[in-house]
């Protein structure tokens, strides 16, 4: 976080462990990094980094965590405020999982409202239909009638609803096919600017991170090994050869890099 902007999320010394004496596991090992108001910020890294757990305990998902979380200049406790959940929402990466299949796109988008005491539920809900592409038409669909990517549309819509000023993101995009993912991601560029928000988005695509965020933290094995700006992955400026492995495999089939990962 640079000058004088004022962190909107601060993260200091997580640490996240699963299991007890020899099958413990440490998932995050005392990582430490703020998210400016307006920023998007990326976390990368392969599968199991420690990245998703992250945004679990950020999120309020995963109770068991030391260290200290700041949203919105508030220190959080383990168990969150109902006021927290307004703040910040979640998007997870798995459309056809994060939407009740027995549950409307009615039902979905109006039970945060009623759970927050939100008034104009169905101007509301068609607003928020529109916003992120479709038809209020879908508003009584199932989740069985709705492509991988109007899914997807529909868990964006469900975490606006409230108007948060935080979203995560947990590869928001990796379980759509490769011609939705662009439709999706230019989708959420366009809601930060209409929306304000501020966000933390989880991928191991660095070309997405790239896309769509300023600045990111690269993790290997829990530990946060580097940060840095899009200006300088982009100028392939990483230090860590972590993330010069990543930056290589990235831009292609590379071998050595493949290799050099396992």
């Amino acid at each position: 976080m640079s000058g004088a902007s004022v962190a909107m999320l601060s993260v200091r010394e997580l640490l996240v462990t699963f299991g007890q004496g020899a099958d413990r596991v440490t998932a995050v090992n005392r990582i430490s990094f703020d998210v400016a108001e307006g920023e998007w910020y990326g976390l990368v890294g392969e599968s199991g980094s420690g990245k998703s757990t992250v945004v679990r305990a950020v999120s309020g998902l995963l109770l068991d965590w030391d260290g200290t979380i700041v949203v919105a200049g508030q220190k959080q406790a383990r168990r969150r405020s109902r006021s927290f959940h307004k703040l910040l929402q979640m998007v997870f990466q798995d459309p056809y999982g994060s939407l009740h299949p027995r549950h409307t796109v009615d039902r979905a988008l109006s039970e945060p409202l009623a759970i927050h005491g939100i008034g104009n539920a169905d101007r509301r809900i068609e607003r928020i239909l529109i916003d992120v592409g479709l038809d209020p038409s879908f508003r009584y669909r199932f989740p069985h009638q709705l492509s991988g990517g109007q899914r997807q549309r529909v868990a964006i819509a469900r975490a606006l609803i409230t108007e948060p000023r935080i979203l995560l993101l947990d590869e928001p995009t990796s379980a759509l096919d490769v011609s939705v993912q662009a439709e999706i991601l230019n989708l959420l560029r366009r809601l930060r600017g209409e929306h304000g928000l501020t966000a933390v988005l989880v991928s191991h695509n660095l070309a997405v991170v790239a896309h769509m965020c300023e600045r990111l933290g690269v993790m290997q094995n829990g530990e946060m090994v580097e940060e840095l700006t899009v200006q300088q992955l982009r100028a392939a400026a990483p230090q860590h050869p972590y993330t010069q492995r990543l930056l290589t495999a990235s831009a292609g089939y590379d071998r050595r890099a493949v290799e050099a990962m396992a």
